[in-house]
């Protein structure tokens, strides 16, 4: 395993924290911002870290329980979560890990290129509402949503290529009102479609996937800090 790359400490953190920006488009730019705490034995009880993730304000935050095994634990700023897809993609880029750990099973990762890469199973995603509509223009003037349904909306941009235009309402009601790239929503979209996909998400952010054998499917993109 090579060294993890730089780490960034905001406030009073109790320690190295990096904000990695995941499903980066073709451009570099956009992603979904990632917290990862590097070292999550600073931070033991799950009601501190609970504390943190809400401070952080990202979609999700990752604590590193264990950076050799890989085993993580995840975090939106109002709950924990046993698996989610960008955190995974994040934490494996971040740390070059060939596995994570994660309470919902272990998840494969790799690098190919300027692509990092997990393998999952679409039941360890959390439920989501996948909403298709005809038009990716139908899509882009969605207005979010009342909070209340996790809403995947997505339209063909082209069928034929499996590309989509998508966008991602939590309706948590934890001040993210619009996920700018998910991962485990992705997976889910992958096993009800049952071929590989091109997701621009968000504002921009690109999101590659692959069922593969055994019910497993990969979920890949582009990295940055």
């Amino acid at each position: 395993m090579t060294e993890p790359r730089d780490a960034r400490t905001p406030f009073d953190a109790p320690g190295p924290i990096d904000v990695v920006r995941v499903f980066c488009g073709p451009d570099g730019r956009h992603g979904n911002e990632l917290g990862v705490v590097r070292d999550g034995s600073r931070t033991p009880a799950r009601e501190d870290r609970q504390t943190l993730a809400g401070k952080l304000g990202h979609s999700e935050t990752v604590f590193v329980d264990d950076p050799e095994r890989g085993v993580i634990d995840i975090y939106t700023p109002t709950l924990r979560l046993p698996f989610a897809g960008h955190p995974c993609v994040g934490t494996a880029w971040l740390l070059d890990a060939p596995e994570l750990v994660t309470p919902a099973g272990v998840v494969q990762a790799r690098q190919d290129g300027e692509f990092t890469w997990i393998t999952a199973r679409a039941d360890w995603a959390p439920p989501r509402t996948l909403r298709r509509y005809g038009t990716a223009a139908e899509v882009d003037a969605l207005p979010v949503p009342e909070p209340g349904e996790w809403i995947y909306a997505w339209a063909w941009q082209d069928e034929a290529a499996g590309r989509i235009r998508a966008r991602a309402f939590p309706g948590r009601d934890d001040g993210i009102d619009e996920d700018e790239a998910t991962g485990a929503a992705a997976l889910l979209l992958t096993h009800a479609l049952g071929r590989a996909l091109n997701i621009t998400q968000g504002n921009g952010s690109q999101l590659l996937t692959a069922p593969g054998p055994g019910g497993v499917i990969e979920v890949g993109g582009r990295c940055a800090l």
